[in-house]
């Protein structure tokens, strides 16, 4: 367990470093005169990828990153699709070659906390529903508000960086997960599309009403998008549905921009059909081929998300029972191969192989590039 949560941590942080590129890259010069004093900015290894923002030699953590409403179990693939979407969104407005990301700095862990809870007598602030007591499926008020998240984007002006606008993502339930008592059996409030969609709105309209009351936020863009979280037993994350651009001053928001996005698992299940065929044709394929090379393999799956029908990126995690350093890197270098020959092109897609050990290997392609790059993790 030690081992597979080091390699699982080494794996983030090569994640991370790809992303950031080499810091003496950054197209924005340090604030600072001294090395690690000042304001500096991460570089960019892609164009598609924002600068970070470094203060006195570290990257600037988020004020509240990881509150949410607690929900027995959980989906994790909520949090990263929720994550990766609002850059997304982002981008609509905020160009990566303008604008520099800022994990969120303006709202305290406290208020998205009190944010996130019920209001009631002693929180005045919640934005889900009061309680109103009762237990019934249908009768209680669910929560509706689960999770919320700050991004900052930073301009330079006068070799100094300031805050150009931020965006507020909403995770909106689609089911509230709840118990009876304390230690009881879960139920489950089930939340139609209409009904999150007319939530979130309404929610976005006082999130924003309370930003414009902070000094910083009067006076820039807030873009705001609204995400609808995927159900505990889904094995895809959630989407964002919506998403509204409000302009300097603005306390309220007048207009909204659907997104048409979804996620699949892919081999498709027999009661789903693919966006593309071809996609679906091309990464069975590609499990085919796997499977047929080597005969050691637990799974192979992929997720996929597209936008309007077109395919965004893919993420596949292949399990494996390798215990052998040379047969990993045999597979590795085949998967190399494979890949570049059977799926989609022009999209970015990442391949992690794992055991029960953990993670044994990782294959990662950008968009429009032409060679997945590897690394094989070391079994000592």
């Amino acid at each position: 367990m030690k081992r597979a949560k080091l390699v699982i941590g080494l794996l983030g942080i090569m994640l991370f470093l790809a992303a950031c590129g080499n810091l003496n890259s950054s197209s924005m010069s340090s604030s600072g005169t001294n090395g690690s004093k000042g304001t500096q900015l991460t570089g960019q290894s892609t164009d598609s990828n924002y600068e970070g923002v470094i203060e006195n030699g570290k990257y600037v953590t988020s004020k509240s990153r990881g509150v949410s409403n607690t929900q027995d179990a959980g989906n994790q693939l909520n949090l990263k699709s929720f994550e990766k979407g609002l850059l997304n969104v982002s981008q609509q407005e905020f160009s990566t070659n303008k604008y520099a990301f800022r994990e969120g700095q303006i709202l305290t862990k406290k208020v998205v906390s009190n944010w996130l809870a019920r209001e009631s007598k002693s929180n005045a602030d919640g934005l889900n529903p009061k309680d109103n007591g009762s237990t019934s499926a249908t009768k209680r008020n669910p929560i509706y508000l689960q999770q919320l998240e700050e991004q900052d984007y930073m301009i330079q002006k006068n070799n100094k960086l300031s805050l150009g606008g931020i965006t507020i993502g909403l995770g909106i339930n689609s089911v509230d997960y709840y118990k009876k008592t304390q230690y009881g059996a879960t139920y489950e409030t089930k939340i139609s599309k209409a009904e999150a969609e007319k939530q979130g709105k309404a929610i976005a309209n006082k999130v924003l009403m309370r930003l414009r009351q902070y000094d910083s936020l009067k006076n820039v863009p807030i873009v705001i998008a609204l995400y609808r979280q995927a159900s505990d037993d889904s094995l895809v994350g959630g989407n964002f549905f919506a998403y509204s651009v409000n302009k300097n001053g603005t306390t309220k928001v007048k207009s909204w921009e659907k997104l048409n996005q979804k996620s699949y698992v892919f081999p498709i299940a027999d009661s789903q059909t693919s966006p593309n065929t071809n996609d679906t044709t091309s990464f069975d394929n590609f499990k085919n081929e796997v499977e047929d090379f080597f005969p050691n393999l637990s799974g192979v799956t992929a997720q996929a998300q597209y936008t309007n029908n077109q395919l965004d990126g893919m993420n596949v995690n292949i399990t494996t029972q390798f215990y052998s350093q040379t047969e990993i890197i045999s597979f590795t270098q085949f998967l190399q191969t494979a890949a570049q020959k059977y799926l989609p092109a022009k999209v970015p897609i990442d391949i992690q192989v794992s055991s029960t050990e953990g993670v044994q290997s990782f294959l990662s392609r950008s968009e429009n590039g032409k060679k997945f790059t590897t690394h094989v993790f070391n079994s000592y």
